[in-house]
């Protein structure tokens, strides 16, 4: 299909939440809420859960209903490359680096993409997690032609870790 020029999506429209399946309901809310720190807003018995930042009503929705006990997600194949999660602040994303470091969670990568920085990792079912900071629309990098010139450089952990002293 063509791109319609005709209809465009609003300027205001964003991405509401993310919903998983997951293996095991409270493995993944040790990760989400234990880890990550969203808050749960509602949890549905041993089946579902919903969490939350700053009080809305869901960001992401975890739940069992077609996957319990199911292996990880696979590396391969179609499906979710990965969620990701925007901190307002470098410092934020310093802060949930430094936590994740001292709990000795496995980073999978980490990336400046002169857009953002951001900082790579899976959940415990497998799905891919991105945590980033945006930096200010009028630092991105642009081409001759002023369109956006996104890239992927190596992100110096120091360097990030160092915005918490």
């Amino acid at each position: 299909m063509a791109p319609n020029e005709q209809y465009r999506v609003p300027e205001n429209t964003r991405i509401g939440h993310v919903h998983l399946k997951v293996s095991d309901l409270e493995r993944a809310l040790a990760f989400y809420n234990g880890l990550l720190g969203f808050e749960v807003t509602q949890k549905m018995g041993d089946s579902a859960a919903f969490l939350s930042a700053g009080g809305y009503h869901h960001h992401i929705g975890l739940n069992t209903w077609h996957s319990k006990g199911e292996p990880e997600a696979l590396k391969k194949g179609v499906g979710l490359y990965h969620s990701a999660i925007v901190y307002k602040e470098r410092k934020e994303l310093a802060r949930i680096l430094q936590r994740l470091l001292d709990a000795e969670y496995p980073l999978t990568g980490a990336a400046d993409h002169g857009v953002s920085e951001a900082i790579y990792l899976n959940d415990p079912d497998g799905n891919g997690v991105e945590l980033y900071y945006d930096r200010p629309k009028e630092e991105w990098p642009r081409n001759k032609d002023g369109s956006l010139g996104m890239y992927t450089r190596a992100l110096h952990l120091d360097k990030l870790l160092a915005e918490l002293k």
